[in-house]
C-alpha cells in the first residue's frame, strides 16, 4: 500500500469514500468539541505554506477536522485542549490524512496523553521542570526570572504545540518534531529551558519584573541555531534525567500558582499570551536553600556517548524529514510513503 502526498491527488483527494465522509459528517453532529475544533482550525492559516490555492487549503482544513474528530471520538478518555491542531496539521502536511490520524493517535496516549487530561494538573507539573533544569545550569538566571515572578505560562504553547504554533518555518517545526518522537516525552521541556538559556543577556537586560520578562520570552526568536540547541538539550537531558529533578519540580508545583490551572484559564493564557489577571496570580516566598553554592555557567558533563548516539538519531531523522518538507514546501511532492505491502 502507499500512501501520495501530491498537488493532484494528495491529502485533499481520493483518502474517504462515500461512506466515510457520512460517517465524519455524524462525528460533527455529535462531538461535544465540534465548534472549538472548528474554531481552531479556521484560525490555523498561517500554518499551511504561502501560496497553497485556497481550494487545496481548505480541503486540508476539513481533513484536520475528520482527524480530530475520529481520534477524540476513537479515545473517550483524551480531551481536547486548543493547540493541539497545531500538532495534528503537522503530519497532515508531512504524510496526508490517513498515516497523519494513526501517528497521531498513538501520539495522543503516549508523548501527548498528560496535555489530554481533563484538568491542566499534569501540564502545569511539565512546566514545573523548566526552573529547575534552568537553576542547574545558571542560578544567576534562574534566581532574576524567580525574583521578576515570571513563572512558566510563557513556554505554555511551546509545550503543547511541540514549538509548532510559535515558529513560522514549516522546516524548523518538523526539525523539532523528529527530535521530540526520537526522545523521551519530556525533551520539549528540556529543549524550551535551553531557549531561554540562550536569552541569558537578553533576560538579564530586562527589568525585573514579570510583565518585562514575559512579554520578551512569550516573543520567541525564528533565527535561533536549532541544531545547537537540540544537542544541548539532549546533553541536559542526560546530566539532569527527569527522575534527578523530580522532587524540585514537586516544590515547584507547591510554590507557584500558574494561569494554566484550568481549561478555562489556558483558553485565556493561548489567546492572549501576556500579562493579564490570570497571570497575576503570582506565587510569593520561594526561598532558595543557602548552601546551594554553584557557578554562574555550568558546562554540562555529558555521557559522550549517549549524546552521539542521540544526535546520529536526529540528524538521520532531519535529514530525511528536510527531504520530505523540502518536496512539500514546493507543492510538486511526487514522493511515496512506502508502507506495509
Amino acid at each position: 500500500m502507499a500512501l501520495r502526498s501530491a498537488q493532484g491527488d494528495g491529502p485533499t483527494s481520493g483518502h474517504w469514500d462515500g461512506g466515510a465522509e457520512k460517517a465524519g459528517k455524524n462525528l460533527r453532529q455529535m462531538s461535544k468539541d465540534y465548534q472549538q475544533v472548528l474554531l481552531d482550525v479556521r484560525r490555523s492559516l498561517r500554518r499551511f505554506p504561502p501560496g497553497m490555492p485556497e481550494e487545496q487549503r481548505e480541503g486540508l482544513q476539513e481533513e484536520l477536522i475528520d482527524i480530530i474528530l475520529l481520534i477524540l471520538e476513537r479515545n473517550p478518555q483524551l480531551h481536547y485542549y486548543q493547540g493541539y491542531h497545531d500538532i495534528v496539521v503537522t503530519f497532515l502536511l508531512v504524510v496526508g490524512e490517513r498515516l497523519a490520524t494513526s501517528l497521531v493517535e498513538k501520539l495522543s496516549t503516549h508523548h501527548l496523553r498528560d496535555f489530554m487530561d481533563p484538568t491542566m494538573d499534569n501540564t502545569k507539573h511539565i512546566l514545573n521542570y523548566l526552573m529547575p533544569i534552568i537553576d542547574q545550569v545558571n542560578p544567576e538566571l534562574h534566581d532574576f526570572m524567580q525574583s521578576a515572578e515570571v513563572g512558566t505560562i510563557f513556554a505554555l504553547s511551546w509545550l503543547i504545540t511541540w514549538f509548532g504554533h510559535v515558529l513560522s518555518d514549516f522546516r524548523h517545526v518538523v526539525r523539532l518534531y523528529d527530535f521530540f518522537l526520537a526522545c523521551h516525552p519530556l525533551m520539549p521541556i528540556y529543549f524550551a529551558a535551553v531557549i531561554v538559556l540562550y536569552r541569558e543577556q537578553e533576560v538579564l537586560d530586562c527589568d525585573c519584573d514579570m510583565a518585562s520578562v514575559h512579554h520578551l520570552l512569550s516573543q520567541i526568536p525564528q533565527d535561533l541555531p536549532y541544531e545547537t540547541l537540540i544537542s544541548r538539550a539532549g546533553d541536559l537531558f542526560v546530566q539532569f534525567p527527569p527522575s534527578e529533578l523530580a522532587r524540585e519540580a514537586a516544590a515547584q508545583q507547591q510554590a507557584e500558582r500558574t494561569a494554566a490551572s484550568t481549561f478555562k484559564d489556558f483558553e485565556l493564557a493561548s489567546a492572549q499570551q501576556r500579562p493579564d489577571m490570570v497571570l497575576r496570580q503570582r506565587f510569593r516566598g520561594l526561598l532558595r536553600p543557602e548552601d546551594r553554592t554553584k557557578d554562574v555557567l555550568t558546562k554540562p558533563r555529558t555521557n559522550r556517548f549517549v549524546k552521539l548516539a542521540v544526535m546520529g538519531l536526529t540528524v538521520a531523522l532531519g535529514a530525511a524529514a528536510l527531504a520530505v518538507v523540502k518536496s512539500a514546501l514546493e507543492w510538486a511532492p511526487k514522493f511515496q510513503l512506502q508502507l506495509f505491502p
